[in-house]
């Protein structure tokens, strides 16, 4: 069944509805108790920072504090502030619960709810807004909770002509529900851009034969290509070159010829264009010719760790690298700098230090700041509790540099780390 010619007006006449046309906005944000006005979010008070160890070869940095007070000490910073490519954040799901991490310690709280949590957002996305280079991106991390709220507030602040994708992603293998509902097994990531000419590295998928049979059916006898028919002609009517007759065709009401006649006479001539036994013509589309499949807006291949050989820090909600892999690589380029304020245990980090990217992030959970040391000095281990004690000392070595960051810490914060620092060191001896 061919598609309906996509109008934005009613032109026909026989309806048994009278069709009103007006000019409305959508135009709206949220409303609630506790909102603040931007120029105060603007300057909030940054605080002051405490170096507490430093590499050699120091290129990144990560803070430990609450980010609400980082992010004003970044923008005061004039090689950070409107220079950050990337920020991607996995920010609390407002589920208003305690997480512990793989050794039962607590790791970080996610209690706020409501009004509180929106506005604990709001404000954060302002100070990010403010870091991000015209050319940026951001990601926003969610669930079912809050994320169409925050869409709202997205849009708000960063404009909803600069929304790209709402990402839905599989988190995790199906579950079993005994309550009445259908299986909750997807969250959210928001993507939005600063503007409209932002850093995007279209992504891949490699063609499989399974695929490329699938989608490239037919082989040409002369030259044994595996090719696709599509159609020569676009939506839209043109009175130009385009919406001419060729070998005495003209193209279906409402649409165009996609290439001139003279470019179509070229193609024909190449062996380009197949011709149907009714004289329908179409163009052909060789499997050479693509460089791998799109991905679209809904990941099934990044799910968290989901068995007993994945290798994991054991900190709570920590995602797949295989996603920021993915977005660090489409929307960042070597030497970018990547964000994450809430680092947790330290993926991006990870991820953005092993493609060659600069990395700035933070947190105010000394578990993470724990743990995300300890990924950089030993790598992660397998999930699953293995009796086998040689397994479960098979570590993921040798992936990070232990010597190219700056770790600091923000007031009042700084004593918290000394027993924290002196393990790690004794750990890279």
């Amino acid at each position: 069944m061919t598609p309906g010619i996509s109008k934005t007006k009613w032109n026909g006449n026989g309806s048994s509805h009278r069709v009103v046309q007006r000019e409305t906005s959508l135009d709206f944000s949220l409303c609630y108790e506790g909102k603040r006005d931007v120029a105060s979010i603007l300057a909030t008070e940054s605080a002051g920072s405490h170096l507490v160890w430093q590499g050699e070869k120091s290129i990144h940095s990560l803070y430990y504090g609450d980010n609400i007070h980082i992010l004003p000490l970044l923008m005061s910073d004039d090689s950070v502030r409107g220079k950050i490519r990337l920020i991607y954040i996995d920010p609390p799901y407002a589920t208003k619960s305690v997480f512990q991490s793989r050794s039962q310690k607590d790791a970080y709280q996610d209690l706020l709810s409501g009004a509180h949590y929106i506005e604990f957002i709001r404000e954060r996305l302002i100070l990010l807004r403010e870091l991000l280079a015209e050319d940026g991106s951001i990601y926003v991390h969610l669930d079912e909770n809050m994320a169409f709220y925050v869409k709202v507030i997205m849009d708000e602040i960063f404009g909803k002509g600069n929304y790209r994708n709402w990402i839905t992603r599989k988190k995790c293998n199906p579950k079993n529900y005994t309550r009445k509902t259908f299986g909750n097994i997807s969250d959210y990531i928001l993507f939005y851009t600063k503007s409209d000419n932002y850093v995007w590295n279209r992504p891949l998928q490699d063609w499989t034969d399974e695929t490329a049979q699938k989608e490239y059916q037919y082989l040409e006898e002369e030259t044994g290509r595996r090719y696709k028919k599509v159609p020569i002609h676009a939506p839209g009517a043109r009175n130009g070159e385009t919406g001419k007759p060729w070998r005495g065709m003209t193209p279906p009401p409402g649409k165009h010829w996609q290439y001139i006649p003279k470019t179509l006479d070229e193609m024909d001539a190449r062996g380009e264009i197949y011709w149907s036994p009714n004289g329908n013509p179409r163009r052909k589309v060789y499997l050479e010719s693509s460089a791998g499949i799109p991905i679209q807006d809904i990941w099934t291949q990044f799910r968290d760790a989901h068995n007993q050989n994945i290798k994991i820090t054991g900190y709570p909600t920590e995602k797949n690298p295989d996603l920021l892999s993915l977005i660090i690589k489409a929307s960042s380029n070597e030497g970018d700098i990547v964000l994450d304020c809430f680092s947790g245990s330290g993926t991006t980090l990870g991820v953005a230090s092993n493609l060659q990217r600069r990395w700035i992030g933070a947190d105010n959970s000394p578990e993470a700041i724990k743990t995300t040391l300890h990924r950089f000095a030993k790598g992660t281990e397998p999930m699953g509790d293995f009796v086998n004690g040689k397994k479960a000392k098979q570590l993921d070595m040798g992936l990070f540099r232990v010597d190219n960051f700056t770790l600091y810490a923000i007031e009042p914060y700084q004593g918290d780390l000394d027993e924290i620092v002196n393990e790690w060191i004794e750990w890279i001896k």
